[in-house]
């Protein structure tokens, strides 16, 4: 696998891919259906998992999971080439389609506007919206923006600071694709219940971290 990875090539593919991202609205509305992504790790093994959350009766309808080989190696800010293969492989299993995908990782947010949440985007051809714990680049500007914070990289707006909960940390919602910024901050605080992270990651999230404990089990 080293052998065959290329950096210069990875790179151009992010530059090209990050062109293709569409900003502005396409979530067929209204919204009841969303899916939330999470990707965790046990050995050699991503472990890729999506939960449709339903708003309307405020419960997770369906989890999917999907466990493969490991294929694309580390590099900060080219995570999304190593997340996404076994996401795509995890929703393709869904019999439920989500009007939009909450993605643990960011969106446009991103050094070379390619996260994970984007190019999760162009390649299942949806909506997708990037919700992250902590920022990756920019600075977060306070008191400009209409109940959150603007983050700026380079003298453009590529995300959010959001506060879900009072008195708890923040999120940094970004655009992944088909989404506008404020479209996508409304969708991440209506899938909020009873945590700072939206339900629909949290299921996801949730699915990921038991099959990661329970292969790493096997493997001890």
């Amino acid at each position: 696998m080293k052998g065959r990875f290329s950096l210069e090539r990875a790179r151009a593919a992010q530059r090209l891919l990050s062109r293709k991202v569409i900003t502005e609205d396409g979530v067929s509305m209204p919204l009841r259906y969303v899916g939330g992504v999470d990707v965790a790790y046990a050995g050699s093994l991503s472990i890729g998992a999506v939960a449709v959350f339903d708003l309307q009766l405020g419960k997770t309808l369906e989890v999917e999971k999907v466990r493969q080989r490991t294929r694309f190696p580390y590099v900060p800010t080219l995570l999304s080439f190593r997340e996404v293969p076994s996401v795509v492989s995890a929703i393709r299993r869904l019999r439920m389609k989500p009007q939009v995908f909450l993605v643990d990782g960011h969106g446009r947010a991103h050094p070379y506007r390619l996260g994970f949440a984007s190019h999760l985007g162009l390649v299942i051809r949806a909506p997708t919206i990037g919700v992250a714990k902590r920022i990756l680049c920019g600075e977060v500007k306070p008191g400009l923006g209409r109940g959150w914070n603007p983050i700026f990289h380079e003298g453009e707006v590529v995300g959010a600071e959001v506060h879900t909960k009072p008195g708890r940390k923040p999120v940094y919602v970004s655009v992944g694709h088909m989404v506008s910024l404020e479209t996508a901050i409304k969708i991440v605080l209506m899938c909020v219940r009873g945590h700072r992270i939206p339900e629909p990651i949290l299921r996801a999230h949730q699915a990921a971290t038991m099959e990661k404990e329970r292969l790493k089990s096997l493997l001890t």
